[in-house]
């Protein structure tokens, strides 16, 4: 097998003209933009190669299966793009009388009141209390097959939005991939796994800058005691900066964790790299004594120039990308990723 960063030889990588004839066949004439073309002949690439190098049946059933599963994923979630969504997670053996059942139930509800939508694995225990509370239309569920469980839970099973997976990573990709905020309730390996996932990937870049609450009930002691451990354990001895834990907050009514939810996106509204830009796109511009103190407060975390307000850049004008949203770009320094959930703070104060 060939090393990820050596060139495989010519006479095992499909010729253009192999590769020519079986896009041209899959594609069917099908118009597509030049990214979208270049993407699916080298996805037809990978699986001529796989073909070619012998691969054992168990690997292609893996490399099937997930790319079956999340293709099937993409179709489901894509006419709901434009909508935020709020993942959840928790433990499956959590009962409905149990508060954080209640809990969990009348977020998913505040939330999709407020026009979101609501993912869960589709399982039982505060799965089933996000389904319940968002109620059929704004729920998506994303289940994993388990030998010990009968499937979907009610409030969700055999809707057109339901996803049934095999594999808990493409599962988890999903969760984390398609929703705009988070929350994570008390739970099992499963639920920490998910969690400490997903700060993994804010924390590094991996994921777009989201709101991540850890939700229990009033004098619960479930997320106190994780951030004692936290504290005491990863901070203390140098794994993780201070800093890093903005990219969370714990709460205990369903208020608290509405509030960290929704109030994420007040004034900030999304952003995108463009070169070696990041640009923040903005309901509101901050004001030029507002822009001033932004960059002498985060001035640490640009690498050159400043903290600027800019049009469009062409390639968001191509993709028709909130031309209508004013934006902010600066050079960020790809590192310090909670000081940037820090500036987006900091511009959603203001309000205009």
């Amino acid at each position: 097998m060939t090393a990820p960063d050596e060139v495989v030889p010519a006479a095992e990588r499909p010729t253009p003209d192999l590769l020519d004839a079986a896009f041209a066949d899959v594609a069917a004439g099908k118009e597509l933009s030049a990214p979208k073309r270049e993407l699916l002949r080298s996805m037809l690439a990978t699986v001529i190669e796989l073909a070619r190098d012998d691969t054992d049946v168990g690997d292609l059933k893996i490399a099937d299966a997930a790319f079956g599963e999340m293709a099937e994923a993409f179709r489901v979630f894509r006419p709901y793009r434009s909508v935020r969504k709020l993942s959840m997670f928790g433990s499956a053996r959590t009962l409905p009388a149990d508060p954080i059942y209640l809990l969990a139930r009348d977020l998913a509800a505040r939330v999709a009141g407020a026009g979101w939508m609501v993912v869960t694995g589709a399982g039982p225990g505060i799965m089933a209390a996000g389904s319940e509370g968002a109620g059929r239309a704004r729920a998506f569920g994303v289940n994993i097959r388990l030998p010990h469980e009968e499937g979907a839970n009610p409030f969700i099973a055999q809707d057109p939005k339901l996803v049934e997976m095999r594999y808990f990573f493409t599962r988890k990709l999903m969760l984390i991939k398609e929703s705009h905020g988070y929350a994570v309730l008390p739970g099992g390996f499963g639920t920490l796994d998910e969690g400490f996932e997903l700060l993994t990937l804010l924390q590094t870049g991996k994921a777009e800058p989201a709101p991540v609450v850890l939700v229990e009930t009033p004098g619960g002691t479930y997320w106190h005691g994780w951030r004692q451990f936290i504290d005491q354990q990863v901070i203390r001895p140098g794994f993780i900066s201070p800093e890093d834990v903005s990219l969370f907050k714990v709460a205990n009514t369903v208020d608290e964790a509405a509030d960290e939810v929704l109030g994420f996106y007040r004034n900030y509204h999304s952003c995108r790299w463009v070169g070696d830009l990041l640009v923040l796109r903005l309901q509101v511009m901050p004001s030029v004594a507002e822009l001033r103190e932004l960059n002498r407060r985060f001035a640490d975390v640009v690498v050159s120039g400043s903290i600027r307000p800019v049009s469009p850049f062409p390639p968001e004008r191509s993709g028709n990308d909130h031309l209508e949203l004013p934006r902010l770009a600066l050079r960020f320094d790809k590192f310090h990723f909670a000081r940037l959930r820090l500036l987006i703070d900091a511009l959603n104060e203001i309000t205009g």
